[in-house]
Order: C-alpha cells, then sequence, then structure tokens
C-alpha cells in the first residue's frame, strides 16, 4: 500500500544543524506534493516557530497540515483552523511548578501566543527556545497563569541539573502526564493523551487513510510515538540508537539530507 502522509520531525530531521533545508529536501516534499502525499511538519515546537519553514517548503497552501506542541496541537496551515487542541489545566500548572521549586530546576510553560516562567531570573534555556521558535517571554507569578491556555509546560535546564531532577520525578508523575526529553536540556510535559503518535493518527483517520498509508521520520526521543504507530517509521542515520531499534529504515543524516533520501528511496514513484 503507497504512502499518502509523511510526518516529518525539524530538529535533527528536517533541517541541517545550521538550521537549514537543504535544495535537495525541498525539491523531494515537493515532488512528493505533486503526487498527492500529505507532508506533514510534527514537533515540539510551537506554531510561531515553525511558520517560516512551512512558507520555505510551500507547506502553507490550502489543503496542508502541521502538527505542533508535540501532537497538542494539530492545525490546518491555511486556514490555521485547529483539528486537534489539548491544553493543560491550571491545577496542572500549579503542580508542575511547584514540582520545579522543589526540584531547583527551571521551567516554563507555553501557549499559543508566547512562553510564561515564574523564575525571575529568566533559564538561558528559556531564552534559548524562545528565540528558536520566534516567540516572546513573559515573567508571571504562578497566580497570574490562572486564565493562560498552556500546550506544554518545560523543565529547562543545564543537562547535569535537568538529569538530577529527572532522577527525583515520582512515579506518579509519569503516570499523569506524556513526559519526553527532546534534547540533553529540554524535558517537555503534555497531557497524558498528547503525543505526536496519537496527532498522526487522528490525523490519517481524518484524511480516510490507514497507518500502513503513513511514515514517520525523526530522530529523538519525542519522535518514539509517531514511529511506533506509522506504518514506516524512519530514523535519521544521526538518530538516537534506541530508536533505530525500532525503525524499518535507517536514513541518511540530517545534514546529508535524509528527509529527502527517506522521501525517494520509499514514497515517490
Amino acid at each position: 500500500m503507497s504512502i499518502k502522509l509523511v510526518a516529518v520531525d525539524i530538529d535533527g530531521t528536517l533541517i541541517t544543524d545550521q538550521r537549514q533545508i537543504t535544495p535537495e529536501v525541498f525539491n523531494a516534499v515537493q515532488a512528493a506534493k505533486a503526487q498527492g502525499v500529505k507532508v506533514v511538519i510534527a514537533t515540539g515546537r510551537p506554531i510561531a516557530g515553525v511558520k517560516q519553514l512551512l512558507s520555505e517548503l510551500k507547506l502553507d497552501e490550502p489543503d496542508n497540515y502541521v502538527i505542533t506542541f508535540n501532537g497538542g496541537l494539530v492545525q490546518d496551515t491555511a486556514t490555521g483552523v485547529d483539528i486537534i487542541s489539548e491544553t493543560m489545566s491550571y491545577d496542572d500548572y500549579m503542580d508542575i511548578e511547584l514540582l520545579s521549586r522543589k526540584l531547583g530546576v527551571h521551567m516554563h510553560a507555553i501557549t499559543k501566543d508566547g512562553i510564561y516562567t515564574a523564575n525571575r531570573n529568566i533559564g538561558k534555556y528559556t531564552v534559548h527556545e524562545a528565540t528558536l521558535v520566534s516567540m516572546p517571554i513573559f515573567y508571571r507569578t504562578p497566580e497570574e497563569m490562572a486564565d493562560k491556555d498552556i500546550v506544554k509546560m518545560m523543565f529547562i535546564d543545564e543537562p547535569d541539573i535537568l538529569d538530577a531532577a529527572i532522577a527525583q520525578l515520582p512515579a506518579e508523575f509519569y503516570e499523569k502526564y506524556n513526559v519526553v526529553k527532546s534534547t540533553p536540556f529540554y524535558l517537555e510535559i503534555l497531557n497524558k493523551t498528547v503525543s505526536k503518535g496519537e496527532a498522526i493518527k487522528h490525523l490519517a483517520e481524518t484524511l480516510g487513510l490507514s497507518m500502513d498509508q503513513t511514515m514517520a521520520i525523526g530522530d529523538e526521543e519525542n519522535d518514539r510515538a509517531m514511529l511506533e504507530i506509522a506504518g514506516t517509521p524512519v530514523v535519521m542515520e544521526n538518530g538516537n540508537p534506541e530508536l533505530k531499534k525500532i525503525a524499518k529504515y535507517i536514513t541518511k543524516s540530517n545534514n546529508d539530507s535524509g528527509v529527502a533520501h527517506a522521501l525517494r528511496e520509499w514514497v515517490l514513484e
């Protein structure tokens, strides 16, 4: 059965280490579109951090879709209409914010509109995230967060500090939330029902496709759910060795246009 939907991660996958889309990747994506294949960016980033890439790849035209916040938000890219929108409660925010203080780790919360932190001394990785995804940072006390539609929360800190905090997370934390480590300095926390895998499944059903008609391409732990559910899971050569164990195929690295290679090899006719 031919592949009709391809979900592609961004960092370490779609773009090079210099955050560029190679001509080979651009051409392969356009060829897939011309063949009627839905190429869908699936990322932990918010929508603001994806718009330039969508425009560059011409994926902001009608009948295109994007998965952001690791599956917390799925949108029609041309209209901005939400297909899936999963938010976290104020009680979730208060519990996670208090835990971050107990563990001594920086934390921020992200909405569609910005990044919010209660850390008066804003962590450098919060600044890094804001720059990466082109979003403003707001300092707000916990009491000022009650009216915010939070899609995702993150523990962000130096790798050794973050790892020490992760080691102390209670078991019930993993039972209540979907917790994924996307980089050595980012731990992402979402609703339990939220993942890139669930987003792809829902989108495929919306489009009348079976999971056998889907491919997922990724490199890191926050891609695991979509790799496990897709009919054709593809991991980058530069990807996490643990993820390669569940891959059907290993493609070239992100710096060697691995997404283009995967599209040419297993999607394009």
